[in-house]
This record gives structure tokens, sequence and C-alpha cells, in this order.
């Protein structure tokens, strides 16, 4: 049964960092994708970070240039840098990955989540 498990969320101050991390119960390269979505309080899911398996990486316009996703395939794990962190990041940031299973079907893979506060 594929895991995954985000780490690394806690308070911080305005302008501040956190580097999050995803671990996974299986090899990453089992995902044709996976990605960060932070959740605000209020508000859906919104996808601020993904990397595909061939290691394309897409940023949503709020991310930009102050996130940076990344993985380590030996660990198993993929992370976000997160820098010049804002009040409005506020947020739970679920880890996603996508896996396909053949015949045009794909499993969608959820973290329970992990809290980050940004907060003076």
């Amino acid at each position: 049964q594929v895991q995954l498990v985000e780490s690394g969320g806690g308070l911080v101050q305005p302008g501040g960092s956190l580097r999050l991390s995803c671990a996974a119960s299986v090899h990453i390269f089992s995902f044709i994708h996976m990605a960060w979505y932070p959740q605000a309080p209020g508000k859906e899911r919104e996808l601020v970070a993904r990397i595909t398996r061939e290691g394309r990486i897409t940023y949503a316009d709020s991310a930009k240039p102050r996130f940076t996703i990344s993985r380590d395939s030996t660990e198993n794990r993929v992370y976000v840098q997160m820098n010049s962190l804002k009040p409005e990041d506020t947020a739970v940031y679920y880890c996603n990955a996508i896996e396909d299973l053949g015949r045009g079907q794909r499993m969608n893979y959820w973290g329970t989540g992990t809290l980050v506060t940004v907060s003076s």
C-alpha cells in the first residue's frame, strides 16, 4: 500500500524559510509525478509545485521564485524549499502522487499534510 508522509512544517516568521519533506513508501519513480498542494483555511487545495518522473518542474505563479521542488530518489523523498515566506503561505501542505496503473487508469495518492504557519 502506498503511503506518503509529510514533515517539516511549523511556525515561522514572515520572511523565514522552511523545507518540507514527503517520504514515499515505494520508489518515487513509480509515480508519473509528485506535487505539493497547500490548503489554506476555508479554501481548496491548489497546486504550488510539481515534478514529473522525467524531472520536468512546474510552479504556481505564487511560488515563483520563492519555492524550489526537488527529489532524492535514493531516499524516496520529494522536498519543497520555501523561502521568503508570507502570512498568506499559511496552510496545510499536502504531498500528492499520481501512479499510472496502465490501460488509461491512474491512482491518486495523498499524504495527511503538514501545517505551515507564517506569523510574527
